[in-house]
C-alpha cells in the first residue's frame, strides 16, 4: 500500500529533530526532578512514621493543588491537567508513606 502523505523536506526534518531533542531534554529533566521530589517525600514519610503521623495530609494537599493550579494558569498550562498530574503524584507519595509506616510498625512489633 502506498503512503499518500508527502515526505517532509530537509528543513522541516531538521526543525522536527531540533524540537524533539528539546523535548527529550525536558523529559530527562522531569524524570530527574521527580526523582529528587520523591527523595524528599520519602524523608517526609520516614519522619511521619517515626512520629506516628498519618501518611496523608488532606489540608496540605488541597493547598498544594490550589497553588499548582494558579501556577499552571500563570504558565498557560491547563490547570485541570496540572491538578490531575499532582493528584497522581500525591497518591503515589501517600502510598509510599503508608508502606514506610507499615514497615516501621512491623519493626517496632518485632522488638
Amino acid at each position: 500500500m502506498e503512503n499518500s502523505q508527502p515526505r517532509p523536506e530537509g528543513a522541516v526534518l531538521e526543525e522536527l529533530q531540533r524540537l524533539r531533542a528539546s523535548i527529550d531534554n525536558l523529559d530527562a529533566a522531569l524524570v530527574h526532578l521527580l526523582a529528587e521530589r520523591f527523595k524528599c517525600t520519602q524523608e517526609v514519610g520516614r519522619l511521619k512514621a517515626e512520629h506516628r503521623l498519618p501518611p496523608a495530609d488532606p489540608e496540605r494537599e488541597a493547598r498544594q493543588i490550589h497553588r499548582l493550579r494558579s501556577l499552571a494558569e500563570e504558565s498557560k498550562l491547563d490547570p485541570v491537567f496540572a491538578e490531575r498530574f499532582l493528584n497522581f503524584i500525591i497518591a503515589e507519595v501517600v502510598r509510599h508513606h503508608e508502606l514506610i509506616a507499615s514497615s516501621m510498625s512491623e519493626s517496632r512489633a518485632r522488638r
